[in-house]
């Protein structure tokens, strides 16, 4: 008869561990290993360098490196130049209609819902009352997030409206844009009739005596540009702002020449002409009540 033996279980591999990825100065999940917290540092899109988030913070979203000017959501923006607490919301109620029943990759009516619950707000643009070092002021602020900041008939309309009531009584209009977009295609011809009908409300504006300042940021294109955001009385714009028509490679693609360096930032077109004066975020609140006061307005 055979006799039993007992055998040493034997011990199974093991994997060693992968080695830690590099951790990303970009990357959201936290660095357990040096007990970094999700967030601390940001890369700079202008010149690629590591920074601290919280000293952009306090430069108002700009890097303290090279001076980029991050683009900033609307509310932000307001609550950067309008005094604490002055800010009254026009308008509050209008959203966008869907008189075509657009489709291209999803249904409009989707892409607005979904750009309404990741931005808060109702379209790409907010316009209040408000006061700027005391000053009270009518104020426009699109957005770029809500589908480019695109010009669609809400937009179109709360401008017109802030406008109106400018002339009305008597307030500055201040208008910050900053939208990569220009009539929404979504909303066909009626889109196309904003730049006309704000251009509009504007002449009536300054017939009025009203004085009207355009802020441009990055970026400024399309519609917008072509039409309220270089109509100002006076033109300001962040700096190195992108601001044009068309970019600047379907310029050069379509009439095949090279183009003028910097051509279509804020620098190039302040020493064109097309803008008075570049400010630079930091400034703009004191520079904006300053411009006022010289207007007596």
């Amino acid at each position: 008869m055979a006799k039993k033996t007992t055998e040493e279980p034997v011990a199974k591999p093991v994997n060693p561990p992968s080695p830690p990825r590099p951790h990303s100065p970009t990357d959201k999940s936290p660095d357990l290993r040096k007990g970094v917290p999700e967030g601390l540092w940001i890369k700079c899109p202008g010149c690629l360098a590591t920074i601290f988030r919280n000293e952009a913070l306090k430069r108002l979203d700009v890097c303290p490196e090279c001076g980029y000017h991050w683009p900033v959501p609307a509310q932000q923006r307001i609550a950067q130049i309008i005094d604490e607490g002055t800010f009254e919301e026009w308008d509050a109620d209008l959203v966008p209609g869907d008189p075509l029943s657009f489709v291209d990759r999803r249904p409009y009516v989707d892409r607005v819902r979904s750009d309404q619950a990741a931005t808060g707000l109702k379209d790409a643009v907010i316009t209040g009352t408000g006061r700027i070092r005391a000053r009270k002021v009518a104020i426009g602020v699109t957005d770029s997030r809500f589908i480019m900041g695109s010009m669609g008939s809400v937009v179109g309309e709360k401008l017109t409206r802030a406008a109106e009531r400018a002339a009305e009584t008597g307030l500055p209009l201040i208008i910050i844009s900053g939208s990569g977009g220009g009539a929404r295609m979504h909303e066909g011809i009626l889109s196309l009739m904003q730049m006309a009908k704000v251009s509009a409300a504007l002449a009536r504006l300054h017939e009025a005596g009203g004085l009207f300042i355009s802020v441009m940021t990055n970026p400024t294109m399309g519609g917008v540009a072509a039409s309220f955001a270089s109509l100002g009385d006076l033109i300001f714009a962040e700096p190195k702002a992108l601001i044009g028509f068309a970019g600047p490679r379907t310029i050069k693609a379509t009439i095949k020449i090279e183009l003028p360096k910097g051509f279509q930032t804020s620098e190039f077109l302040l020493e064109h002409g097309f803008i008075d004066r570049i400010v630079k975020r930091g400034d703009l609140k004191s520079e904006l009540a300053r411009a006022i006061d010289y207007c007596n307005k």
